[in-house]
């Protein structure tokens, strides 16, 4: 009969399991909806309202320090898994599920899935799930132990003899944990193997810890509230509905503890009221707080697991957006307090404006207005530019802003809070501000430019108008006048002011630049790396000493070398990296690394196809600036129509007595001062060019063989400067210049020359140099700079022969190699070729050399000889 009794209850357990939850849920319900109506939300709020903030902050801290004695299981959890835990680590995960399971406790399961996801990163599943079922078996203990207490309380003490009716609910909780310690001990499965008497004692000692530090937080609550009760007399009370809230499962006793609470104080004589702002004290302090900095954690951590798996991108994100944030709400407030300060009247008539005023910075006077207007600005420029420099000084201008204007009365409540997003967001942004110099671009330059003498020459022609309407009739409304000419006075003085503002900003801003942009020149060097692994067509413009120069090593050794030019944030590469090209990617990323850290930005000019598909894979866009054309010396001659005037002025040549041959270096002083000469008459009126080509120069034409052509009398009438590449296998000439009295057709001679010399000593290629614009934007594909290119290549011949230079070189040129720009993306590229082109026009025989304060560097400079330096 006993069999079959069991049997039928254990096929419908889950029917009973479910009657009885529903039974308690119904009863819970019932007595919620009689409190209800009983208790008065004024009357709650009148009890909550008598406690001062002192004693309401006394009891959130109590309130976290009763969720403390939790974090035992979780450090003991650990004992039973492999695998070592940082106790940072421990305790954050230990909150979140021990303040999640307090809340919304789902019988026990959502504490195990989230230690499950917490502690099983060096475990197996099976020995997380055997781990967490020890712990769940001693998280009632504690309770179990308190029952027995409170059975003491009520007939060993005759404390809360109200409570006595309720000793079933008490002998029921109490059975669990001597059910549990002989189970535990006497068992001899191999589950317990490990469940030592140190970590059971230590769990039942945590759990004994949790529900007695539960029970005093609840009472230390009556206290603060001056409860005319005894306290004492509420511990058993408090017992029983705990039991009664596990009993009912509901997460956290919701509703069940309540009611029973709400009953039980009922019986000591507490109102109804009264008990609700006891418990509310309660949910809030002991739940929902601790609850709060569990979800803030569990953001953190599970944020911190996708930031993982997405490669950083979700924080960079971020941080970027906080970043953009903080510098565009910089520049607009800057701006809206410049406004205000100028041209005050006219602008708070203004709809749109005095819509936006809400979200802006007030100061008490104009003077005051537009120097904290332009201090934005200039810091704004700053951040924007990602300098590590401009985090503080930007912190303490916003904390001041702020302060100033919370101070004021009447202030909008959603100011505040954008605020407060300001400051967050500068925070988060703060690893976004990692570059240690700044240089200001052409582009930020025309802005504040544009801000500062725009606002300078309004500001002066309203004053000078002001002063004029007092004795004749102004043309210029009278909303836009100064109430009289001291104020005009006082806000020329705060701009002025103001200028020397962002004048030292910047300053500041501009740390002493790094030594790689002025490495001294150092020939030796830059030889021993070319004979070691060889150079190219650019190679030899190294010895011009116009462009600085940046080293690649590894291991301590040179193994690259770049050249270059800083033209304001620009740092003008000129060609491709001359050395080991199998470690042209490290030495890229080093360079690119250097200058981002510097606050510039790198541009490339006239590379080739492979090198910028390399620098596209870095974040650059790039522009096809021409072709260079190669000539292959195994297979050219003189024969055919194609060659037929060429060959007659090379005849000629011969027949007129006309030599080449080749002068070594050093030139003697004779020889120095002939090729001078024909280089200053060839020139004119007109000023050297460097950068991108050579120049008449005794030290760098000292570095390669000079080929000469001379007349039947001996005297020269034409020269070309070889330039050698390292290697035995391409090479090109740069100089070339010709006497005013030479005969037509006379490069035509050297060039056939040069050809002849060059492939009986070995050399497979000569090189041309470059047609500029050739063959760029034919496609209707083509990016629309490059059609633009192409436009000027068609009808630009007045301002530079293009298609001539394309033509004189076509006659003898094999192939043509495509030649690109590549600048980074978002860069203007309007001013990254004017700086180009600056650059390249820049007088030959000088170098920069910056005689400016710092902050101005790269767009305001002087210029000093290289030879007396």
């Amino acid at each position: 009969m006993g069999k079959r009794v069991w049997g039928f209850i254990q096929k419908r357990l889950t029917w009973i399991k479910g009657i009885f939850f529903f039974s308690i849920l119904l009863f819970i319900i019932r007595e919620v909806g009689r409190v209800g109506h009983e208790i008065s939300g004024d009357q709650v709020q009148s009890e909550l309202a008598s406690l001062s903030w002192g004693t309401l902050g006394l009891l959130m801290i109590g309130g976290f320090i009763a969720v403390l004695p939790m974090l035992v299981y979780d450090f003991t959890i650990v004992e039973f898994l492999p695998g070592d835990f940082s106790r940072g680590y421990i305790i954050r995960s230990g909150w979140v599920t021990n303040t999640f399971t307090n809340l919304m406790g789902m019988g026990g399961i959502l504490g195990a899935s989230l230690r499950a996801n917490f502690y099983s990163r060096s475990a197996s599943k099976k020995q997380v799930l055997y781990a967490i079922s020890k712990i769940a078996l001693f998280l009632l203990s504690g309770l179990s132990l308190a029952c027995w207490v409170a059975l003491i309380c009520l007939f060993g003490f005759d404390v809360g003899q109200p409570f006595r009716g309720y000793w079933i609910w008490l002998l029921g909780g109490g059975l669990y944990f001597p059910g549990l310690f002989l189970f535990t001990r006497f068992s001899d499965n191999d589950f317990f193997k490990d469940l030592t008497w140190s970590r059971e004692l230590r769990l039942i000692g945590g759990s004994t810890l949790e529900w007695g530090s539960c029970a005093l937080f609840f009472l230390a609550i009556g206290w603060a509230l001056h409860m005319p009760i005894p306290l004492i007399a509420v511990f058993p009370m408090f017992v029983v509905a705990s039991v009664a809230g596990v009993v009912s499962m509901i997460p956290g006793g919701l509703g069940s503890f309540d009611v029973f609470m709400i009953l039980g104080l009922g019986l000591l004589g507490v109102g109804r009221a009264d008990a609700a702002g006891w418990l509310i004290l309660y949910r809030l302090f002991y739940y929902f707080l601790p609850f709060g900095l569990g979800v803030g954690l569990f953001i953190h951590d599970a944020g911190h697991r996708i930031n993982a798996f997405l490669n950083g991108l979700p924080v960079a994100v971020i941080r970027r957006s906080a970043h953009l944030f903080v510098t565009v709400f910089m520049y607009f407030s800057g701006i809206m307090m410049l406004l205000y300060a100028t041209i005050p009247d006219v602008v708070l008539m203004n709809t749109f404006y005095i819509r936006l005023v809400p979200y802006m910075f007030y100061f008490l006077d104009q003077v005051s207005n537009i120097i904290m207007a332009f201090l934005l600005i200039g810091l704004a420029r700053g951040v924007g530019a990602r300098v590590k420099l401009a985090y503080w000084p930007t912190m303490v201008v916003l904390v001041i802003a702020i302060g100033n204007t919370l101070w004021r009365e009447n202030f909008p409540g959603g100011l505040a809070v954008l605020l407060g997003l300001v400051l967050l967001c500068l925070i988060l942004a703060r690893p976004e501000l990692y570059r240690q110099g700044f240089h200001y671009s052409w582009g930020g330059l025309l802005v504040d430019g544009i801000i500062f003498v725009g606002t300078f020459v309004v500001y002066t022609i309203l004053g000078i108008s002001t002063f004029r309407v007092q004795h004749h009739h102004s043309w210029i409304p009278k909303t836009w006048l100064f109430p009289s000419t001291q104020v005009w006075l006082n806000g020329l003085g705060g701009l002025l002011v103001a200028l020397l503002i962002l004048g030292g900003i910047y300053r500041y801003l501009a740390k002493p630049e790094p030594g790689w942009l002025h490495t001294p020149f150092d020939g030796d060097r830059i030889r021993a790396i070319i004979k070691r692994f060889g150079g190219n067509e650019i190679s030899h413009l190294a010895f011009l000493k116009d462009k600085q120069v940046y080293y690649y090593q590894e291991n301590g050794e040179d193994q690259l070398f770049l050249l270059f030019r800083q033209s304001a944030d620009k740092v003008l590469v000129m060609g491709e990296p001359i050395g080991n090209q199998d470690l042209i990617v490290p030495a890229l990323q080093a360079f690119m690394h250097d200058a981002d850290q510097a606050g510039l930005r790198p541009v490339f000019y006239e590379i080739t196809e492979k090198l910028t598909l390399h620098l596209h894979e870095m974040g650059f866009d790039f522009i096809k600036v021409g072709e260079e054309g190669h000539v292959d010396l195994a297979t050219f001659n003189l024969a055919g129509k194609a060659h037929r005037g060429e060959r007659s002025v090379v005849n000629k040549f011969h027949r007129e007595g006309y030599t080449c041959e080749l002068l070594q270096p050093p030139l003697s002083d004779e020889n120095y001062q002939k090729l001078k000469s024909i280089s200053d008459a060839w020139l004119g009126d007109a000023a050297e060019k460097g950068f991108s080509m050579g120049f008449f120069d005794r030290r760098y034409l000292d570095e390669s063989p000079i080929a000469v052509m001379r007349d039947a009398s001996g005297e020269i009438q034409a020269f070309a400067n070889l330039m050698p590449t390292g290697e035995h296998v391409m090479t090109s000439i740069d100089l070339m210049r010709e006497s005013p009295n030479a005969p037509s057709g006379i490069m035509d001679g050297l060039f056939v020359f040069l050809f002849d010399l060059c492939r009986e000593e070995g050399y497979q290629t000569f090189n041309l140099g470059m047609a500029p614009l050739s063959n760029v934007g034919l496609s209707e594909f083509s990016f629309i700079e490059e059609r633009l290119a192409h436009l000027i290549y068609e009808y630009g011949s007045s301002i530079y022969s293009f298609q001539g230079l394309r033509a004189y070189k076509e006659k003898y040129v094999t192939t043509w190699q495509p030649k690109y720009l590549a600048y980074r993306r978002r860069a203007s590229l309007v001013f990254t070729m004017l700086q180009l082109v600056l650059a390249i026009n820049r007088r030959a025989t000088t170098v920069t050399t910056k005689l400016v304060p710092r902050w101005m560097s790269g767009w305001l400079t002087d210029e000093i000889d290289w030879n007396q330096k």
